[in-house]
């Protein structure tokens, strides 16, 4: 048992080095290639939309569907695997992938480029060695990495709600981005939170909340890092709040909590206006 329980803390370092790499290789590339963006239109009557799309936004995809693979990958080799599924374990990479990329598409080649280059890798090894000891409820660390995989879910939701904002798209890019993110965030959250239990009409749920939240704030003065906390703080407390229903707390002590973060995300966000 000694055995198995030191084989299923960390992952196999080679591994965990040759996918961390892949991935950071993706996104040097994105530095050598041309940036050439081709427009992609789609015409709907007196209604057209214009998506640039260029190597970098492919480069970007094509990281996070070798992140989903990698992590898999990663995971055959837990001893604690069995005849488990793994694709709960793909999500919170795919998303640390996608948001690293923005902000490598977007800055240009000098220090702060390398510097969230090599901050990125750091988060995505660090989300790595989570997804794989969150694989086995009995080990001693197991509570640890499902807390920092819940707090990492929602920095990283913040982030790219951020960045989102940040890039001005129309609302019709938006909303599809923010239903699909916070789903994911979400569902991760509650199924961590709830023991592996599948909560899709929760994440569904709260998915079309935010979406209602997301567009009524496309149209108001707000920063980037506002809209971010605009939209941070009713998925925080939604999600908290179905937890604590699901786990059959009361009514009342189910509402403090998501009500006190709720406040506290808001407040920051008219704080920092």
């Amino acid at each position: 048992m000694r055995g198995v329980d030191k084989r299923s803390a960390l992952p196999d370092l080679g591994r965990i080095s040759v996918l961390t790499s892949a991935v950071l290789l993706a996104f040097a590339l994105t530095r050598l290639l041309p940036a050439t963006a081709v427009d992609l239109r789609l015409t709907l009557g007196e209604f057209y939309l214009v998506y640039p799309l260029n190597l970098t936004n492919v480069l970007t995809f094509f990281a996070a569907g070798l992140t989903a693979t990698g992590m898999d990958w990663l995971l055959r080799g837990h001893p604690a695997l069995g005849g488990k599924r793994t694709v709960e374990h793909w999500l919170l990479p795919m998303l640390t992938t996608l948001v690293i990329g923005v902000p490598l598409g977007l800055l240009p080649n000098g220090a702060a480029w390398w510097g969230t280059f090599a901050i990125g890798g750091v988060v995505l090894v660090v989300v790595f060695l989570a997804e794989y000891v969150a694989m086995d409820s009995a080990v001693p660390s197991y509570a640890v990495s499902t807390v920092l995989l819940t707090a990492l879910s929602f920095a990283i939701y913040l982030i790219l709600a951020t960045a989102l904002a940040a890039t001005g798209p129309r609302l019709v890019l938006l909303l599809p981005s923010v239903i699909v993110v916070s789903g994911l965030v979400a569902l991760r959250a509650l199924h961590l939170r709830l023991h592996g239990r599948w909560e899709f009409l929760w994440a569904l749920g709260i998915a079309l909340v935010s979406a209602q939240f997301a567009a009524a704030l496309h149209y108001w003065p707000v920063t980037p890092i506002q809209f971010g906390l605009g939209l941070l703080g009713p998925l925080y407390a939604l999600t908290s709040l179905a937890g604590n229903l699901e786990e059959k707390t009361s009514l009342r002590r189910a509402m403090t909590e998501p009500l006190f973060v709720l406040f506290l995300a808001w407040g920051a966000a008219v704080v920092l206006g």
